[in-house]
């Protein structure tokens, strides 16, 4: 049986949670779901340049455990950008930090 999963610290509320190819409809498109994890690591990583090993005790995950999430989000919006998918930002993760 695999261990379940921690919550993960997401500090960065988002207001939209579903991107898609302007002219088609949502119905019409493959959907990519995109963990609320997934997303702050790609903020992190991105937006606010932390190394990984800072961002990784940020979200309180092992740096390793950052990196697969890193990935994961990269792979999911290359695919979505090169073959016109949509990207539905999925919040079921979602931990606020209340520091």
């Amino acid at each position: 049986m695999p261990r379940p999963c921690k919550n993960r610290i997401v500090e960065k509320d988002v207001e939209f949670t579903c991107f898609k190819p302007a002219w088609i409809p949502k119905s019409k498109l493959e959907k990519i779901e995109l963990q609320a994890s997934e997303l702050e690591a790609l903020r992190l990583s991105n937006l606010e340049n932390f190394s990984q090993k800072i961002a990784a005790e940020k979200m309180w995950v092992s740096p390793s455990t950052f990196n697969r999430l890193l990935k994961s989000a990269n792979q999911k919006i290359t695919d979505a950008l090169v073959n016109g998918k949509a990207i539905r930002i999925y919040k079921k993760d979602w931990t606020h930090n209340c520091k």
